[in-house]
């Protein structure tokens, strides 16, 4: 099995700052983030014991694939991704609240219609739905962002009550949320898939929102395959899904959901494995693209120099 990245303690000139996120390591400096992703793999909002390989090179690489792409609709914190594990881009105040678009009833949206709700962050959910029916329109359900711990749900006017973020920066974060959420669909429905729901992170450098963190990977986002989406509603069959979903469910039959007195079910090779094989799956299936391992034989060495060569 490959080697695979479960966390970096580098030290580079100029260097203020460290953060360990869950699943990427966070290199501050002055004006600049040097972010390096881990293949740390984390569901329930715990990271599980093993990285799993690739991962981190997947995610990388498909965030600067859409990041690019969307740069028309809102600037974006990228300057430059060195190395296939690492994006560098612009040091900016993040918001504190995460920008979730769902399209369809799936995901948590579904746990919380089953379990009798009819509304989500404060807006509405029609009667009637079944999972993974379509909204009659997107909607926006916002989450806090937790520096530790769980992110919550949270409602437009409870964020603007509370000052988290100003009406007039809010409304603008709705508009990029729409109108990145709309350029993810049509890009995923050219390579057979649906766009089910992701999400965005912004953040501010003095007056210039720019969109942050990575877009449209699966571990932000959530797919269908298209064909066969119409026929499995109608059956009333699961979706065959391009999601982290599977990881989640793996950790829910195997009596896992983040819960207190839970333990993470023993991650064996094959279960690593299929994790990773399911990564890149996804990476190809998402960009179209045929996905190119990276030499993973002296992988910390590697990311080192390529970061050193880009701060010199």
């Amino acid at each position: 099995m490959s080697n695979a990245i479960k966390e970096t303690h580098f030290q580079f000139p100029g260097q203020q700052g460290f953060y360990k996120g869950k699943v990427r390591d966070v290199y501050i400096f002055e004006k600049e983030l040097v972010v390096v992703a881990s293949d740390r793999i984390s569901a329930f909002d715990v990271v599980l014991p093993r990285p799993i390989p690739y991962k981190g090179q997947v995610l990388n690489q498909i965030a600067a694939k859409f990041l690019e792409a969307t740069s028309d609709i809102v600037p974006n914190w990228v300057t430059s991704t060195p190395d296939p594990n690492v994006t560098i881009g612009t040091k900016c105040e993040p918001f504190k609240v995460e920008m979730v678009i769902r399209g369809y009833m799936s995901g948590h949206a579904a746990r919380e219609y089953k379990a009798g709700k009819r509304s989500i962050c404060g807006v509405p959910m029609p009667e009637n739905l079944r999972e993974n029916d379509p909204f009659p329109e997107p909607i926006i359900t916002p989450t806090t962002k937790a520096d530790q711990g769980h992110d919550e749900d949270i409602s437009r006017e409870e964020i603007l009550k509370q000052g988290i973020v100003s009406e007039q920066d809010y409304l603008q974060l709705e508009k990029y949320t729409r109108a990145l959420y709309q350029r993810g669909q049509e890009m995923a429905e050219k390579m057979g898939l649906i766009l089910v729901d992701t999400k965005y992170e912004f953040g501010k450098v003095g007056d210039q929102i720019l969109l942050i963190d990575e877009i449209h990977t699966p571990d932000s986002s959530r797919y269908f395959y298209a064909d066969g989406y119409e026929e499995n509603q109608l059956k009333g069959l699961p979706q065959k899904q391009l999601s982290k979903e599977f990881v989640r469910q793996w950790l829910i039959s195997n009596g896992f959901q983040g819960k207190d007195g839970q333990s993470v079910p023993e991650m064996t090779d094959e279960i690593v494995e299929s994790i990773s094989d399911r990564y890149i799956e996804l990476f190809e299936k998402i960009t179209g693209e045929k996905f190119q391992k990276a030499n993973t034989t002296e992988i910390e060495t590697r990311i080192e120099q390529a970061i050193l060569a880009q701060l010199d």
